[in-house]
């Protein structure tokens, strides 16, 4: 069952790798590739000073070489003392015009820069961190030599944890491939760094996955086992054989198989990832292991075997953690879908409440997205059941827990999106139109408004026009839905087709005939190559295509014609997909 992450929390939990940037205050050569690391909050605290109040530097004295790393030190004496950060910036600024009019173009600026971007983002002013942060590598020039070559890397990292802070993981991951790049050409492809950085990237890919946008295209399954195995092969050149970090890697492979459908190698990974867990005494791990290897059982239809797994993990998390722990009721909410799959509905709905029995009460220190991730697949589940009431519940109570931060705006968009499905379903069609617009408007923020998903929303949210006779607003949502489904998924995509079905019937009732016949010709020649003339939707379009070339050419009686009754077989289809996987939108993750 997909679930909700922040972009920032990996399902792995692995730290990212340093940043390197030379200090300003230190300009020593380095032959063994060592950085020190880039200046940021994390950086070591300092012994606490009195407070000072903001200098009353003026803008000529910002001429004087000195005064760059003078007020840089003040920057970050403020950060570490906890003193005000607005402070901080100001100092991290001047520094900046300082090295600027002083040297130019540089190192010494590409550092304060990533100074003030991280102030930027402490601050939550994320959009300003990013042009700063792309100002800084536009001042790093790779030709002068090593420490402005990972100055360089240090801003693109930055630049990818700003756009994964900002949800947008399709930018963040551009970023951190860029970055990547001039690491292995600074420090050499076989560095143990440039593993950490792959894994990063691999961690961000399979964010986007978890997350999915489940029509993730095939090149990025492939560019990230690529990523993944380029890890391995470090790992084993510089680690010792069956290593935790090996295990971890593996476990991220396992998850790019079972994006790809190859079952059978992820549970190949996932058990060899399992053995070296074992052999390490990271009792914890394994039973996360045996969950996913639940999970491919599961793919697999192998139901005996995937409740063998989940029930040790299940004896593993409750013995360590505790019965009243989120992962416990994780472990449920697995169980309730397999059941549910095998159509044991009694036994499914037992595991939803022992579930919900847990995060009614939570322990502390468990984070809100957590719980909320957690809501969101039970309502997934009561969805499937034909429970759409109380899926509403759970997903209005998964709401409230989450903040509306840039961070978590596609969370809170799928949320939204799921909430429209729901109110489709129980015909609050009104209702259903405010949740898709406000998820459409969150979409379009983060970045995602070229993603299959964000097609498949849209052809939703039209659906629900239509319920509402807003048939000029409902043609455009499904022709931009059209264009990105054409592009993402290609024309003879199931998905694709839906929206041309979809659209030929809107354009029927908005009197635009020979649009109409055009795209159902179109619909029924790839139905017919595709799927061949057995197919229910075959018979279907092919009866409402003679029925408007019957018609063509004369006036027609609207009254006689319902859209409801063109539209119902595509609405019905889509919803029946989409609950396959996530909340009413066939999403796989």
């Amino acid at each position: 069952m997909p679930g909700l992450v922040s972009p920032k929390s990996s399902p792995l939990g692995a730290p990212s790798p340093p940043i390197f940037v030379p200090d300003p205050a230190r300009k020593t050569e380095h032959s063994n590739g060592a950085k020190t690391p880039s200046p940021s909050t994390t950086r070591a605290r300092p012994a606490k000073k009195p407070a000072s109040e903001k200098l009353p530097i003026d803008e000529t004295s910002l001429d004087n070489p000195d005064l760059g790393p003078f007020l840089l030190k003040l920057a970050r004496d403020t950060i570490g003392s906890g003193e005000n950060p607005n402070k901080a910036l100001d100092y991290a600024i001047r520094a900046s015009k300082s090295f600027e009019r002083c040297s130019g173009p540089g190192l010494d600026l590409a550092m304060s820069l990533h100074v003030v971007a991280a102030i930027y983002c402490n601050l939550g002013r994320f959009e300003e961190a990013v042009r700063i942060l792309e100002r800084s590598i536009e001042v790093s020039d790779l030709e002068n030599g090593s420490d402005h070559a990972l100055a360089k890397f240090s801003g693109y990292m930055q630049l990818g944890d700003t756009y994964s802070m900002l949800g947008q993981l399709e930018q963040s991951i551009l970023c951190y491939g860029s970055g990547l790049k001039i690491q292995k050409e600074t420090l050499g492809e076989s560095d143990p760094r440039v593993a950490e950085t792959c894994r990063l990237i691999l961690l961000e890919l399979a964010d986007a996955m978890y997350l999915a946008e489940a029509h993730v295209q095939v090149m990025q399954f492939d560019e990230a086992e690529n990523y993944c195995k380029k890890t391995l092969e470090i790992r084993r050149k510089h680690n010792s054989p069956a290593s935790v970090e090996e295990a971890a890697d593996r476990r991220l492979l396992a998850l790019i198989y079972e994006a790809k459908g190859d079952y059978e190698s992820a549970l190949e990974h996932l058990v060899l990832a399992s053995m070296i867990m074992i052999a390490n005494g990271q009792d914890n791990e394994v039973a996360a292991i045996d969950m996913g290897i639940g999970d491919i059982y599961l793919s697999l239809c192998r139901f005996d075997e995937a409740v063998f797994s989940y029930q040790k993990a299940l004896t593993v998390l409750k013995s360590m953690r505790g019965e009243n722990h989120p992962s416990v009721a994780s472990v449920f909410i697995r169980l309730a879908d397999l059941y549910y799959k095998t159509g044991k509905l009694r036994e499914s709905k037992s595991y939803c409440e022992n579930a919900l029995r847990i995060y009614a009460k939570p322990l502390p220190g468990i984070v809100p997205e957590e719980l909320a991730s957690g809501l969101t697949e039970i309502a997934a589940i009561y969805e499937a059941v034909n429970e759409p009431e109380e899926a509403l519940n759970l997903l209005q109570k998964a709401m409230k827990l989450l903040d509306d931060t840039p961070a978590q705006r596609s969370s809170i968009a799928g949320i939204e999106a799921q909430m429209g499905v729901m109110f489709y379903m129980v015909r609050r069609y009104r209702d259903a139109w405010t949740s898709f617009e406000s998820a459409i408007s969150k979409l379009r923020a983060s970045g995602e408004r070229k993603s299959a998903y964000f097609g498949v929303v849209l052809n939703q949210m039209g659906l629900a026009g239509v319920q509402l006779y807003k048939l000029d607003e409902a043609a455009q949502l499904f022709e931009e839905a059209k264009e990105i489904l054409e592009q993402e998924c290609g024309l003879c995509h199931a998905d694709t087709l839906g929206v041309y079905s979809n659209l030929a019937a809107t354009y029927d009732a908005l009197g635009r005939v020979e649009a109409a016949i055009e795209m159902l010709e179109h619909v029924l020649k790839v139905r017919e190559e595709q799927l061949g003339t057995a197919n229910p939707d075959f018979d279907d379009e092919k009866k409402r295509l003679a029925d408007l070339l019957k018609e063509a050419g004369r006036a027609r009686n609207r009254k006689g014609k319902s859209l409801e009754n063109l539209l119902e077989p595509n609405s019905q289809r889509t919803k029946k997909e989409g609950s396959k996987r996530r909340s009413g939108f066939g999403y796989k993750t």
